[in-house]
């Protein structure tokens, strides 16, 4: 076994090493940055202001605005700090903080995902009980089911990863702290220490995949046995952009995770990386924003206030 080392701090990966790149890698992260505040922000604003807004829908809607704004927090600042400063070095700390807190926060996100997917099975499959089954109460259990199950998560992998002799170094190969780069610096048997999390993670992640996937097939069905166009329509129009959402979440951390080790190349890995962490919550506001009438007018409506406020 390699000597074990005691590791104060870690080194993350640089996105480039002459300094004109590293100003523009700077430059598109925090454009990135802004985005994901700016339209994040204005979702929860919205939803909090217009009481039109004030249905299960959007109440989840506001949970995952939260979530994406937290986990974009997490790794985009200390990255656009490297690439500003030329400064790689994170705490141990800080990287056990930052490990958490993206663990915690995207697993939170993935389970809210599931609700929403089961909010839109009874809104399209059983209209008539939606207001029974999908209560205030209700809804606030099943938002507080998906905080906590990443909370708990969150738990088990860090004290489980952080627990473990690091005898490879201190060199992450990841612009953030993540569970399988820490894991790669571990002794070659300490690892298995985390096996019992990574079941008890796989267990939670496949059985809200499978959720999601017989929501829509129980949805799908629904819709297609509607008589007119303009129903299946409307039917549809509601389901696309969680759709297109959980397959954006979901396809490139499948990949990442999944993929053979042969096709495993630095660059390749941060790509999809980015895909996975950073991309989502900056997009996801525009993705739920682009067809949805009633919350495209709550947005425009802010900015006349906004503007009589500062008068």
């Amino acid at each position: 076994m390699p000597n074990v080392s005691s590791v104060s701090e870690f080194l993350l990966l640089a996105f480039a090493d002459t300094r004109e790149l590293q100003l523009l890698h700077f430059a598109l992260f925090l454009g990135i940055y802004l985005a994901a505040l700016l339209g994040n922000g204005l979702i929860l604003t919205a939803v909090a202001c217009d009481h039109r807004l004030h249905t299960p829908m959007y109440f989840f809607l506001l949970n995952l605005a939260i979530l994406d704004l937290g986990s974009i927090s997490t790794t985009v600042p200390k990255a656009m700090a490297i690439s500003l400063w030329d400064n790689r070095v994170i705490s141990y700390e800080a990287c056990a903080a930052q490990l958490f807190l993206f663990d915690f926060l995207v697993l939170a996100e993935y389970c809210l995902l599931t609700v929403m997917a089961y909010d839109r099975y009874v809104a399209i499959c059983k209209p008539l009980y939606y207001r029974s089954l999908l209560g205030s109460r209700a809804c606030a259990q099943m938002a507080a089911a998906a905080w906590g199950s990443g909370f708990l998560n969150a738990v088990l992998h860090t004290a489980n990863t952080f627990s473990l002799p690091l005898c490879q170094g201190n060199a992450v190969d990841q612009f953030f702290c993540e569970i399988p780069q820490i894991l790669k610096l571990s002794c070659s048997d300490a690892y298995l220490r985390e096996v019992g999390a990574l079941v008890f993670s796989i267990f939670l992640a496949f059985g809200c995949f499978a959720f999601i996937v017989l929501s829509y097939v129980q949805i799908f069905r629904a819709v297609l046995r509607m008589p007119s166009e303009l129903g299946q329509h409307k039917a549809f129009s509601t389901c696309l952009p969680h759709l297109a959402v959980v397959s954006l979440f979901i396809s490139p951390a499948i990949f990442a995770y999944l993929k053979p080790p042969s096709i495993s190349l630095p660059s390749l890995d941060l790509v999809v990386s980015l895909l996975y962490s950073v991309v989502p919550p900056a997009v996801n506001p525009l993705i739920y924003s682009m067809r949805n009438q009633e919350l495209k007018h709550a947005v425009r409506k802010l900015f006349p206030y906004m503007l009589l406020k500062h008068l």
